[in-house]
Parts: C-alpha cells; structure tokens; sequence
C-alpha cells in the first residue's frame, strides 16, 4: 500500500469491531502489560519509601545520640521533606527561631549528618544519604 498523505496511518491495521474487542483477545496483551507496568511500579516505589523510612529512623537514632540536647522529631522528619534546606526554610515550618536554626543545622553538619555548602549570600543543608537514595534507580 503507497503512502497517501489524505489518510493519516494508513500502514496501521484496522481496528477491530467493537463487537468484537470484548470477546476477542485483542486487548488482553496490552492490558496485561498495562497491569503488569502498574504491579512493577507500585512494589519499586514502597520499596523506595521503605527505605527512605528506615534512612529517617536511622538519622533521627543517631541524631538523638549524637546531640540530644539538639535532637528534636520535627527537625528529623523535616530533613526527609527535601534533600536540602536552608535556614529559612526551619524557620518556617515553625522548628526554631532563625539563631537556633542556624546553630542546629551547622551541629548536624558538623556531625556528619548533612553537609553544609555555600550557595550564593545563603548556606544549603544538604542530606546526602537521602539525595542518594532518591537519585537510585533500583
């Protein structure tokens, strides 16, 4: 069959009747796919966030060994929001005050939990664990 540029996809087969697309197996393989692609998914990303979980538990273990006078929950959890923060963004989630917040941080840096890198007139808080285990791609 030529090519007719009136008849767009003219090298597609015809679909079949509608009659027919429910009994015959015509949709089965794509729709299995389909389901398949969705079962696939919907185990890689609870795995992913079973681990990021587990990374939190763990930060927030050593965290509260390291500096208990410091530790608090919310700072823990609010480092897993985003991989990186700057003091602004402790200030307005109602954690500390812009001082403590700057302190709190620079110690958690300090302590190997987050690393500190200049960007700009400001000063990121970066989580390299868990920059990691989003950038993972199994």
């Amino acid at each position: 069959m030529a090519f007719d540029p009136n008849r767009p996809f003219n090298d597609l087969p015809d679909l079949p009747p509608a009659s027919e697309t429910e009994t015959r197996a015509v949709l089965r393989s794509p729709i299995l796919f389909i389901l398949e692609a969705v079962r696939s998914t919907a185990e890689w990303t609870t795995a992913k966030i079973r681990a990021i979980r587990e990374l939190l538990d763990e930060t927030g273990a050593a965290h509260r060994q390291r500096m208990p006078r410091i530790y608090s929950r919310e700072l823990a959890e609010l480092i897993f929001v985003y991989p990186y923060y700057r003091i602004g963004d402790v200030v307005r989630a109602g954690i500390a005050r812009r001082q403590t917040a700057t302190v709190d941080l620079k110690a958690l840096a300090a302590e190997g939990l987050m690393e500190e890198v200049r960007a700009g007139r400001e000063n990121l808080y970066i989580s390299l664990p868990f920059l990691e285990h989003l950038a993972e791609r199994e």
